[in-house]
């Protein structure tokens, strides 16, 4: 289940450039408070992990840059998935009840809140992030310290990862262990420009946007969309939507609009 949120800027105000616990904060202020319990201190079981199954997207819209942030003037996207029901009414109901948000400094008014239709399955599906897809190993360097790696989109531990994560997530959820009967991750549209190297409280996160196929069992492909990609999804990473390829006036095709950070 996906919602989309129209904001739209009441004050001025400058948005710092990593905003994305920001982002999560109001998340959780806007949920009722057994959802927000739930989901902030325990989550779903599966072995020793546990699994904080929501999503969403970046700020999509029309901004200034500045060099202590974003300025937005118009009105903007949000994004938010979960596979639980439960949590979206949550917080679709915390949206229109107050009306308006501060996200950091900066207040916004809530004009529009909507369902968004599950889109019809298909494989192989392609699939753009709107928010940065990070995939990561913790490995212990000769000195003993722990050294995080963060996998490019053209490694194979990147789509392999990708997929044993959607296997937990729908085994946490569902309580079944679906095997990905095949199933395969590969950049499409992905270069360097797609690195995106984000700061959450203090902690540097490298993820990445771009175009991607997923072959995959529904199952996956669900979750995919519900629960994001990759790792970090509560913290705003892995957002990803189904991309169609755009026409263009000469019959050839053009990516999507939508401008994000």
């Amino acid at each position: 289940m996906r919602l989309r949120v129209l904001f739209s800027p009441k004050e001025g105000g400058i948005l710092p450039w990593h905003y994305n616990s920001l982002l999560q904060g109001m998340l959780y202020r806007l949920l009722g408070k057994d959802e927000a319990r739930f989901w902030h201190d325990q989550g779903l079981a599966d072995g020793r992990r546990r699994l904080k199954l929501f999503v969403f997207s970046r700020l999509l819209g029309a901004f200034q840059r500045s060099p202590q942030g974003l300025r937005f003037h118009k009105e903007i996207v949000w994004y938010v998935a979960s596979p639980s029901e439960a949590f979206l009414e949550s917080l679709a109901l915390g949206l229109l009840r107050r009306g308006e948000v501060h996200i950091g400094p900066v207040l916004f008014e809530v004009t529009e809140v909507e369902v968004l239709a599950p889109p019809v399955y298909r494989r192989p599906v392609r699939l753009k992030a709107l928010s940065p897809i990070t995939v990561y190993s913790t490995l212990e360097a000769p000195d003993g310290r722990k050294k995080t790696y963060y996998y490019a989109p053209q490694e194979p531990e990147f789509g392999r990862l990708v997929l044993d994560n959607l296997r937990r997530k729908i085994r946490a959820w569902t309580g079944e262990d679906l095997p990905p009967d095949g199933a395969s991750l590969r950049p499409v549209k992905v270069s360097n420009r797609n690195l995106v190297v984000a700061r959450y409280k203090g902690t540097i996160v490298k993820g990445w946007t771009g175009i991607y196929e997923l072959d995959a069992p529904e199952s996956y492909f669900r979750m995919a969309l519900d629960a994001g990609l990759g790792a970090k999804n509560s913290q705003g990473f892995g957002f990803v939507e189904v991309w169609e390829p755009r026409k263009t006036s000469h019959g050839g095709t053009g990516g999507t609009g939508k401008k994000g950070l």
